[in-house]
């Protein structure tokens, strides 16, 4: 075993697991001393969380899932989605200062200061369990069905903890020299979250619609414009006062085909197409044809 990567540590971490169980117990207190609510602000924060999105995504935002998703449902969607992602987070960032804050443990007595990111994630992994019950009992409740792929959920935990207690490791020693590191972490991790593909539906193409002068082709664009769909237009303006008639038609093979009619003197007209495969456009083309 001692060719192992890691198994050293491991060996440590099962030596001193008093102390550890230790840490964890006194992190986890520490946080809630003279609560009243106490463990379940930890699951308030993440509901919170959780509502202020879906409002804004879905029902402000109108975004949906790609037809091909293995669950149309947003809200257990992107709770899935993030749970994994706060754990990390709340593990890095509470990392960060860390050795500053032991630092009369480290430097006075023989402390083993690796296993300080450690204790942190396993305090932050109790909150994700429950978080992580609450979902298990609404997939059942809403979803009416549990995968057996849950059972795959301690490998994930395992691997997003090792990436954590690295990230970890390398932002508490930073941290003890620099001590602007904790602040930039969480400009860093702020970005970094909402440029992940959870909060994006890259399958999404935006059309904009323009009148011009009656019996004239309308002015069509659309967003983004790198997208491997080769769009066929075939929308005229019409007088003021008819109503606006737009169709989107499949025609197979990355081609799409939007005809219709919109009144001249109105404004843009918007029309959201959803991309069925979008993960196969490697390679981008743009023609419109208007007649």
């Amino acid at each position: 075993m001692s060719g192992i990567p890691g198994s050293k540590f491991a060996r440590n971490l099962v030596e001193r697991r008093a102390l550890l169980v230790q840490l964890v117990r006194r992190d986890f207190q520490q946080r809630y001393v003279g609560s009243v609510a106490g463990w379940l602000w930890g699951v308030v924060h993440p509901l919170v969380l959780l509502l202020s999105w879906v409002f804004v995504f879905q029902i402000c935002l109108k975004v949906t899932l790609p037809p091909n998703s293995i669950t149309q449902n947003y809200t257990m969607y992107l709770f899935c989605g993030i749970l994994p992602w706060l754990l990390f987070q709340e593990t890095v960032l509470r990392s960060a200062p860390s050795m500053v804050e032991h630092a009369n443990l480290i430097t006075r007595t023989v402390f083993p200061a690796e296993v300080v990111p450690v204790s942190i994630f396993l305090s932050s992994l109790i909150h994700h369990l429950i978080a992580l019950a609450i979902v298990i009992i609404a997939t059942g409740v809403v979803l009416k069905t549990i995968s057996p792929m849950i059972l795959l959920l301690p490998v994930y935990m395992l691997f997003v903890g090792l990436l954590a207690v690295g990230v970890g490791w390398f932002v508490s020693s930073l941290q003890v020299y620099l001590r602007d590191t904790a602040q930039v972490l969480s400009v860093v991790m702020t970005l970094w979250f909402w440029i992940t593909p959870i909060m994006i539906n890259d399958n999404l193409i935006d059309f904009t619609i323009a009148a011009t002068e009656p019996g004239q082709p309308a002015k069509v664009t659309w967003r983004p414009e790198t997208t491997a769909i080769r769009v066929e237009t075939h929308v005229e303006t019409v007088k003021a006062g008819e109503k606006v008639v737009t169709y989107i038609q499949d025609l197979g093979g990355g081609r799409l085909h939007l005809r219709g009619q919109v009144p001249a003197g109105g404004g843009p007209v918007v029309r959201v197409y959803e991309v069925p495969d979008a993960a196969s456009h490697a390679s981008f083309t743009r023609a419109t044809t208007a007649t």
